[in-house]
């Protein structure tokens, strides 16, 4: 198998096993608060306690993946443009 063939295959089968994790699971980990929905913060005695909720999942701890966010962007220009 040549190199160029064998690169073109892993490629692929990377880019099919995301879009089956996408279109089983479309909302992951949030990036920022690591899923917990805020931070966590340490007081005088260095004890933890809950921080700020987090902006950027607004304190759901998820976030929709981005190879999701592409398909329901294409499906909502596709639906307007037929309907």
């Amino acid at each position: 198998m040549t190199p160029a063939l064998l690169a073109i295959t892993l490629i692929l089968g990377v880019t099919l096993c995301y879009v089956a994790v996408c279109a089983s699971s479309p909302f992951g980990n949030c990036r920022k608060c690591r899923g917990m929905g805020h931070a966590l913060k340490t007081d005088r005695k260095g004890r933890l306690k809950r921080g700020k909720d987090c902006r950027r999942c607004r304190a759901t701890g998820k976030r929709i993946r981005v190879g999701r966010w592409i398909y329901n962007r294409w499906a909502r220009i596709y639906r307007a443009g037929t309907g």
